[in-house]
């Protein structure tokens, strides 16, 4: 019989780490920064709207990862994901940019991420460069291309496209509003639950 390879592709925020722009809403006091993916589908949209806050406020790169150093993985987090990782491949999918992620990567033992890139003047943000389109959707069916089968987990508007893509997707301690949506889609709350229906799927 021909084995399935598989890879569980997971969202970050708020999957595996604390929403980084909802602590920095909190540290800075600035509650216009607690908008996340969970609120606002347009992933362009939401950026852009955060740069234009940032330099309202004379903020920059520096504040936002200042911040990130004291951010520490969800409870459970790295117990879940070194199992995980003990058992099957594992990529992070993120909408994040490697200037944010890499010292939460570090906090997680290193697993491997695919995120963005933000561009950078002295320590203000200008912009950013998506790694692809639709960025979570369009790796899951590159993955599935070259031979792949994806099972996937994320919270948010944002993870929908890799969940529906992939031959098993659960959504993970997300909104009441994305599961009465998506009712078709198995909801867990805790990672011994996500984990259980992630080994049922390989």
């Amino acid at each position: 019989m021909e084995e399935i390879m598989n890879i569980v592709c997971l969202d970050m925020e708020g999957v595996l780490v604390p929403e980084i722009w909802i602590a920095f809403a909190e540290k800075t006091g600035i509650p216009e920064f607690k908008k996340t993916t969970r609120d606002e589908p347009d992933y362009d949209k939401l950026m852009k709207y955060r740069i234009d806050l940032l330099k309202q406020h004379g903020l920059g790169l520096k504040e936002v990862q200042d911040v990130i150093a004291e951010i520490d993985p969800m409870d459970g987090a790295k117990e879940f994901l070194d199992e995980l990782r003990s058992i099957t491949q594992v990529i992070i999918l993120s909408d994040t940019f490697e200037q944010f992620a890499t010292p939460l990567m570090k906090k997680l033992n290193w697993p491997t991420i695919f995120c963005n890139t933000l561009e950078v003047n002295g320590n203000e943000i200008t912009g950013y460069q998506m790694r692809v389109q639709d960025s979570k959707r369009t790796t899951v069916k590159a993955l599935q291309s070259i031979g792949f089968e994806t099972i996937a987990s994320g919270d948010s508007f944002n993870d929908l496209g890799m969940i529906q893509e992939s031959k098993a997707g659960f959504l993970f301690k997300s909104t009441d509003a994305i599961k009465a949506a998506h009712p078709e889609i198995p909801a867990y709350e805790t990672y011994d639950e996500l984990l259980a229906a992630i080994k049922r799927a390989l």
